[in-house]
C-alpha cells in the first residue's frame, strides 16, 4: 500500500514534466496501389463482361489511401490485338470499367496498362481456370472460444495439372491451397467464422483458380494481414505484386523480360490477375 501511494503522489510531477516530442513519419511520393483481380464466371448465360480495376494511392505513412485518376488506362489482348480502354465510373472514385467479353478475357495473354502523372505501369496475365465447390455445408465444431461458426468446403481437384486456389469467404477474409497433396482426388476442409456472422445470415464463398505467382503472393499477404484485411489493402510491409514500371519501353509484348531493365524503385503495390470463379451461398443457422 506504501508503494501505491508514493506512485500517486509522483504522478503530477512526471505530468509536470511533459514536453511535446515532434516525430519524424517516413514520407514517399504517391505510390499507386491497384486491385485489378477480375473473376469471370462462364456459367452465367451472357457472353458479355465488365471489366473493372481499383486505382488509389497513399504518400505518408499515416495517410488513408485515396483514390487517384489516371490519365489513361486499358486492356490489350496479345493474341487478337484488340484493346479496350476503361473510364472512370464516379469521378473522383478509382472505380475504372470497360466492356468487353468473356471469350476476350478467356483467350490468350491480357495486359493491363495505367499511365499516371507521366509514368506508365503494365501487368501481364492469363485466365486461370478451376473446379465448382461440390459441398457447402455448416458444421458443428468450434475452436478456442466456443462461439466460432465452422463452414465445411469440399471440391475435386482437377487431375493431370498443378492447380492453386484462392478462397474468398466473404468479410475480405481469404485462403490459398494448391493441391500438392491432393492431386485429383476430393478435398474436404473447415473454415472457422469468429463473432462477424450471426445467425440468419447469408455467406458467399468463392473458389478462384490462380498462377503460382499469385498464389505467393496473396500467401504473403493472408500471414502478414493476420488475415484482417483484404488482399488489395496496404500491407504492413510492402509485398511486390506483378504490376511493374515500363516507362519508356514501347514493345509491352516483351514485358516478361523486363525484370533488370523497369524502374524497380517506383513501382505500384497490387496484382492483375483474371480467374474463373465459382460462387456458392450459405444460410448461417
Amino acid at each position: 500500500m506504501k508503494k501505491l501511494i508514493y506512485i500517486l503522489c509522483m504522478l503530477p510531477f512526471f505530468t509536470a514534466c511533459e514536453d511535446v516530442v515532434e516525430i519524424d513519419v517516413p514520407t514517399d511520393k504517391p505510390r499507386l496501389s491497384v486491385d485489378a483481380l477480375m473473376r469471370i464466371n462462364t456459367t452465367e448465360a451472357s457472353t458479355s463482361y465488365t471489366a473493372e480495376v481499383r486505382v488509389s494511392a497513399s504518400s505518408n505513412f499515416f495517410e488513408s489511401i485515396e483514390p487517384v485518376e489516371l490519365d489513361l488506362i486499358s486492356l490489350t489482348n496479345v493474341e487478337t490485338r484488340e484493346t479496350i480502354n476503361l473510364f472512370s465510373t464516379y469521378n473522383g472514385s478509382g472505380i475504372y470499367q470497360g466492356d468487353t467479353t468473356i471469350d476476350f478475357m478467356t483467350s490468350g495473354e491480357l495486359i493491363l496498362y495505367m499511365e499516371y502523372q507521366g509514368e506508365q505501369y503494365a501487368a501481364r496475365t492469363t485466365y486461370v481456370p478451376t473446379v465448382p465447390i461440390d459441398k457447402l455445408v455448416q458444421g458443428d465444431a468450434t475452436l478456442f472460444s466456443g462461439d466460432e461458426t465452422e463452414i465445411i468446403v469440399a471440391f475435386k481437384d482437377q487431375p493431370d495439372r498443378t492447380d492453386f486456389y484462392l478462397f474468398d469467404f466473404d468479410f475480405n477474409e481469404y485462403l490459398v491451397t494448391e493441391d500438392t497433396f491432393y492431386p485429383g482426388r476430393t478435398f474436404e476442409f473447415s473454415y472457422f467464422y469468429d463473432d462477424n456472422v450471426t445467425d440468419g445470415m447469408n455467406i458467399e464463398v468463392s473458389i478462384m483458380g490462380v498462377d503460382q505467382s499469385f498464389y505467393n503472393y496473396m500467401n504473403q499477404l493472408i500471414v502478414q494481414s493476420g488475415g484482417d484485411q483484404g488482399p488489395f489493402q496496404t500491407p504492413s510491409a510492402t509485398v511486390r505484386g506483378n504490376i511493374v514500371n515500363v516507362t519508356g519501353i514501347e514493345d509491352l509484348s516483351e514485358l516478361d523480360d523486363l525484370a533488370s531493365i523497369v524502374d524497380q524503385d517506383n513501382f505500384a503495390l497490387g496484382y492483375f490477375a483474371v480467374c474463373q470463379t465459382f460462387t456458392n451461398t450459405i444460410a448461417v443457422e
